[in-house]
């Protein structure tokens, strides 16, 4: 972990910054134990803006503290996973619902590089699943933009975040990655097409088909990812039934 640079932003939320960041790349290890002194006296600060970054981690869930030892790396379990792709599916259907139905030229001028990037990512031939997954945060993130919501844009960070920490691609195990790059592409296509029932579609079909092969892929058995199903009521299928 790197010293905060005091000048850009306040010593707590680069302190924050610099905590999430390491538990994200692996630099502290899920299910190791760290006092609020170690890592104080690492990033040469006061115990305070640490203890507030550990807290803060610990309600997004990243951590746990346990008494009189220090906070815990939370890890990563199947049950987290259906929990985050649960979430996701219930805040990012209607949001590329809503962005086919806002989208500009402008927006879509932002978003393509964003989709090309996603292409190069899943094309190329790096075995770092973050090498993959930060451009595919970047496409989804900025679709939640494009839908109106910058509080919608922070939770995909944290939610993303927690999946960067499950090595979170689904690629590699029972999916191609020129098969999740369609995806995004059917996705795209759908809110450059202003088609709002066919983003919403596209958005449903991308998470519950990653979440399926992200489920297989942490089980190590590929007939356990089909199993997957939201934990929240997903609205598509609500609309499909009336």
């Amino acid at each position: 972990m790197k010293s905060p640079d005091l000048h850009q932003k306040s010593l707590a939320t680069r302190v924050f910054e610099i905590v999430r960041n390491a538990i994200v790349v692996g630099e502290l290890v899920p299910g190791s134990l760290h006092s609020v002194q170690e890592i104080a006296e690492k990033l040469k600060v006061s115990r305070t803006p640490v203890r507030e970054a550990l807290l803060k981690l610990e309600e997004l869930g990243m951590v746990s503290f346990e008494r009189n030892r220090g906070a815990r790396i939370l890890e990563t379990t199947v049950h987290d996973l259906e929990e985050i792709f649960s979430l996701r599916i219930m805040l990012e259907i209607p949001a590329a619902h809503r962005a086919a139905m806002r989208v500009t030229a402008a927006d879509l001028r932002r978003l393509r590089p964003l989709l090309d990037e996603v292409r190069d990512a899943y094309k190329s031939t790096s075995a770092n699943a973050r090498a993959h997954l930060e451009p595919d945060a970047r496409f989804h993130r900025q679709i939640a933009l494009i839908s109106g919501s910058r509080r919608l844009a922070g939770i995909l960070d944290n939610l993303f975040d927690q999946q960067m920490i499950a090595g979170g691609t689904s690629g590699g195990f029972t999916r191609e990655m020129e098969a999740i790059y369609r995806d995004h592409e059917r996705i795209y296509d759908a809110i450059a097409g202003h088609d709002p029932a066919a983003a919403a579609a596209a958005m449903r079909d991308h998470l519950v088909t990653s979440a399926q092969a992200l489920v297989a892929k942490e089980t190590g058995d590929a007939g356990a990812g089909p199993a997957f199903g939201p934990l929240y009521v997903d609205v598509l299928s609500l609309n499909a039934g009336s």
